[in-house]
């Protein structure tokens, strides 16, 4: 799931832009044909840097302008992953949870208290979107599962709100947010729901507000 999405960003990078990108993976899933637009190192935990947070290190050495972090599980990863947002390079990487808001809560609360607040300011400055996204069963005959996602895109209503602790609130500005690029997962499951590739009974199975969702398939 994560780890598809991943790599379906970095192959439409490699398509389409040159650039220097670095992955740091536990394990190595998917190879990147070379020849196409852009130059990919891969970097296999355990075999070519001892853990993320010592791979992120030694890729801000090599110039790249896009870092990818397999997965973000320890505050050593995640400080490592700040920095290199704040020294202007593009990170992506993942974690386990359910929603936007719980993603930056995530970030901050493996921090102790007293950096707290300095981390909200950091996630503030550099995050550029958090996407969420659920697997369901495909319909339709295509077999396999879809992906349906929440999307959010950090403007500066959103960063106010993530640098003053509310948190909270962001649920609210994904909603009103698809001038933005912002999509709801209630929206993004009744787009597939009205396309045919996910039954509804799935669709409710998994919304947040399936009284949103009902309200969507109805208009």
């Amino acid at each position: 799931g994560k780890s598809t999405t991943l790599a379906a960003l970095l192959k439409r990078v490699n398509h389409g832009r040159a650039r220097h990108i670095i992955t740091i993976e536990d394990p190595i899933e998917f190879i990147y044909k070379r020849g196409k637009q852009s130059l990919i190192h891969q970097r296999e935990v355990g075999v070519h840097v001892p853990s993320f947070a010592a791979g992120l290190r030694a890729a801000l050495r090599e110039s790249p302008d896009i870092i990818m972090v397999g997965e973000m599980r320890d505050l050593d990863t995640i400080a490592a992953a700040l920095t290199a947002a704040e020294t202007g390079h593009l990170v992506l990487s993942t974690l386990h949870c359910a929603n936007a808001a719980m993603a930056i809560d995530r970030v901050i609360d493996v921090f102790p208290a007293h950096q707290q607040r300095q981390v909200r300011i950091q996630l503030a400055s550099v995050l550029r979107a958090a996407v969420t996204q659920v697997l369901l069963p495909s319909e339709g005959g295509v077999g396999g599962r879809v992906a349906a996602v929440e999307k959010m895109i950090v403007t500066p209503a959103i960063a106010a709100k993530i640098r003053e602790e509310r948190v909270h609130q962001l649920a609210s500005d994904i909603q009103t947010g698809r001038a933005d690029g912002m999509v709801t997962l209630e929206q993004s499951l009744a787009a597939l729901v009205r396309a045919g590739r996910v039954k509804p009974t799935f669709a409710r199975a998994v919304a947040r507000d399936a009284r949103a969702l009902d309200e969507l398939l109805r208009g």
